[in-house]
């Protein structure tokens, strides 16, 4: 078994136990097959270990990373790792507190690579080494509209912590920032509504989009 089971991932979408004779492909998980599967996943991967399941999306993974500064366990950082998961980001990297509020991940942190650094410094040592820019996400005097440009292809996109955004030092290693186009009154979007949408502009210009 995968473990899954001390960690129970609830869907309104679960399949019952399987009907027929049992598969022989060692991705199937015999509990699950045996109980049913209620884990919130894609039909693909009903009944397969959590394991075959990384494995799959290792091989299809986009090419941006997403960065979030966790100075102040930010309640939005479960959601942003969601986020991430759904759009098949190849890492997300937690920088500052190692500890962070999962639950608003609903357990996508288990199929989605969470790496973590203690400093800006180790990120950007990290983006040298990979030639990754960084691309600060603040609405800055400076940032450029998102709509208006398109975002690397490789990358690292950088969010901040809700309402301080992003410290000097995360701002002075992006090579650029862009900002969110609003029109009503408040400051700033909440920052997992922020993230959804630059990932997904990433995604409109850059990701194969299989169509029937």
């Amino acid at each position: 078994m995968t473990g899954e089971e001390n960690h129970p991932e609830k869907s309104t979408h679960g399949v019952g136990a399987w009907v027929g004779p049992l598969p022989k492909d060692p991705r199937f998980d015999q509990e699950l097959l045996a109980t049913g599967d209620s884990r919130n996943v894609v039909d693909k991967y009903r009944y397969w270990t959590m394991e075959a399941i990384v494995a799959d999306l290792d091989t299809k993974r986009h090419s941006f990373h997403v960065a979030i500064e966790n100075w102040q366990h930010d309640l939005n950082i479960g959601s942003i790792v969601r986020t991430a998961n759904a759009f098949l980001a190849d890492t997300v990297h937690i920088v500052g507190r190692k500890r962070w509020n999962r639950r608003g991940a609903m357990v996508t942190d288990r199929y989605q690579h969470v790496v973590h650094h203690e400093t800006v410094e180790a990120l950007v040592a990290f983006a040298k080494e990979h030639r990754l820019p960084i691309v600060a996400i603040d609405n800055l005097p400076n940032s450029q509209a998102i709509e208006k440009i398109v975002l690397p292809k490789n990358c690292i996109l950088l969010f901040g912590q809700e309402g301080p955004g992003l410290s000097p030092e995360a701002l002075a290693a992006a090579s650029v920032a862009v900002e969110i186009t609003q029109f009503g009154s408040t400051r700033s979007l909440n920052a997992s509504a922020a993230a959804a949408i630059v990932m997904h502009q990433w995604v409109v210009h850059h990701a194969v989009l299989h169509t029937a």
